[in-house]
């Protein structure tokens, strides 16, 4: 064996057949903990995307973060009953290509597929960006290595998923249900926190006022803010990983 065919082994794993996908299936906690990372990696950030465009207006502006949340609550919810229509319509895996080219023709469907290309490049810088940046600010030591962590982060996640679906969900298990456990913890504490009395009641009035409150600049909050939809597609696109 050639140290090139060597190192892709070590690497990337043994080759499997086509005939060995079937094998390859992940349980509804595995395939789900791999599917559902894109969407959960978007709501760590949806909500400072919110509050990055509200802090312009001034303080009293943050008090519409919350309404403006219930809206995109809203919204996942009618995007993701869509989805599990679209789940039933195409067992074989239905994303918006597939939907689109057969409903729609060829050209809407290249459309969506194009969007969703940029989509998944998006998805990744600016996962890895908010991740960095959270770790950069927890231990300020490392912000110097900031760009390097980056390219760490992305190339672990491109041999992850180079390695197998499988392999991969059992490595992404962890952190992504560690994650939403310390959402849910989050969670508690805020609500223990403001049954208590424990939280601010009023918003900083001293911050700088940049931009006018309009319904124009709203939307504009609700816009960034509706980064947490994006990945909800990859469970209708990825039914195959799942076992029967």
């Amino acid at each position: 064996m050639s140290f090139s065919s060597w190192f892709k082994k070590t690497l990337l794993g043994e080759s499997l057949p086509t005939s060995a996908h079937a094998e390859e299936r992940l349980s509804n906690a595995a395939a789900l903990s791999v599917l559902s990372s894109d969407a959960l990696s978007s709501v760590a950030y949806a909500t400072e995307e919110i509050l990055l465009i509200l802090v312009a207006a001034g303080g009293n502006a943050l008090g519409l973060s919350l309404p403006i949340a219930i809206a995109i609550i809203l919204l996942l919810a009618i995007v993701v009953l869509s989805y599990r229509q679209t789940i039933r319509a195409y067992p074989n895996g239905g994303g918006s290509y597939i939907v689109a080219r057969e409903n729609l023709g060829i050209y809407p469907g290249l459309i969506a597929g194009a969007s969703l290309m940029i989509d998944y490049i998006l998805t990744v810088t600016v996962s890895i960006s908010a991740g960095t940046a959270a770790l950069t600010s927890a231990v300020p030591a490392l912000q110097p290595y900031t760009v390097g962590l980056c390219l760490v982060f992305i190339f672990l996640l491109t041999l992850a998923n180079l390695r197998g679906v499988k392999e991969s969900g059992q490595l992404f298990m962890i952190p992504t249900y560690a994650f939403i456990v310390s959402i849910f913890v989050l969670i508690g504490l805020g609500l223990y926190r403001q049954a208590f009395g424990q939280i601010p009641q009023s918003y900083p009035s001293n911050l700088p006022v940049t931009e006018g409150l309009s319904l124009f600049f709203i939307l504009r909050a609700f816009a960034a803010g509706c980064t947490a939809l994006t990945g909800v597609e990859a469970i209708s696109d990825g039914v195959l990983a799942f076992k029967p």
